[in-house]
């Protein structure tokens, strides 16, 4: 038997880009959990600009010593408005989770994609599916159970109406951002993508340092450096497994977010996750699942 044969590349295997996805999402979660630590200590804006200079100063030199050529004009807009939509969109989303669970923040953050749907009917004129307006309303009642949850319990105070209110606009900005990223990765590298999502996004919020920077203390250090190294081997190990599988195979694996959000929220602050949320989530999930199917008859939705 030949030698090649005994060998299994990783392009056959069909484990290992649905393992490497999920070990990318289980990362960027980790990395959220670090993130909170340090926004606990010297606030989300802090920790957001820090976080962006540290991912540019590890992913930069991998994408320069390939020697690549420079963005043209049409790619630097891109790479600009990408820049600016996920600097806020990190910051808001950072902010929400010094106010609520980790678990209960990604599970609402699930809506992006279903707002997407609505965001690229307008900006890309493509057709909204019935699957896609069901699972809009499967979305939008898991809100409603997640935040009625808190209500129920009288936990639903000035704080957490402030950290629901920046996590909706965080996933409205995450929608928008799935629209520019698809015209993106049509013209521009993973690692150029990567480089330039960090380092724009670091120089926008930096506009804003007179206002609401801190000095961090040391205690935040080791948080913030794990977030940067936990951003580039989240980003990587998914962009890895995305060239090797279809994206069907591979999209149920963002769902596992929430349990390592449950898991990461009860290991570093001892977060309890309620049925609420548990319900709210299968709800939210089961209409991400639906849009991303289609109609039967073959419409399908924009995913």
């Amino acid at each position: 038997m030949p030698i090649r044969a005994l060998v299994m590349s990783p392009r056959s295997h069909p484990l290992l880009p649905f393992a490497a996805a999920l070990a990318g999402v289980g990362f960027l979660s980790l990395m959220d959990a670090f993130m909170k630590e340090a926004a606990l200590l010297i606030g989300a804006y802090t920790a957001t600009v820090l976080r962006a200079f540290i991912g540019a100063a590890l992913i930069a030199p991998v994408w320069l010593s390939r020697g690549p050529a420079m963005p043209t004009r049409a790619v630097w807009k891109l790479h600009i408005e990408r820049g600016i939509v996920s600097a806020f969109m990190a910051l808001t989303f950072f902010f929400s989770i010094t106010l609520l669970p980790l678990a209960e923040a990604i599970a609402l953050s699930f809506i992006a994609p279903l707002v997407a749907l609505y965001l690229a009917h307008v900006l890309l004129g493509e057709t909204i599916s019935r699957a896609a307006i069901g699972a809009s309303v499967l979305g939008f009642a898991g809100t409603l159970v997640i935040v009625g949850g808190r209500i129920g319990q009288g936990a639903f105070d000035e704080s957490a109406a402030l950290g629901v209110a920046s996590l909706f606009v965080s996933a409205l900005l995450y929608a928008y951002n799935f629209i520019v990223i698809r015209k993106q990765a049509q013209v521009a590298g993973p690692l150029e993508i990567a480089t330039f999502h960090s380092g724009i996004g670091g120089l926008v919020l930096l506009t804003l340092a007179p206002l609401l920077w801190q000095t961090p203390s040391s205690d935040a250090v080791p948080a913030l450096l794990a977030a940067g190294a936990l951003t580039v081997a989240g980003s990587l190990s998914i962009a890895w497994a995305y060239a090797r599988a279809e994206a069907n195979v591979l999209v149920p694996t963002e769902y596992s977010g929430f349990v390592w959000a449950a898991l990461f929220g009860w290991l570093f602050f001892r977060e309890n996750v309620t049925l609420p949320t548990l319900a709210g989530t299968a709800l939210i999930v089961t209409g991400c699942w639906l849009a991303a199917r289609g109609d039967p008859e073959g419409e399908k939705a924009p995913v």
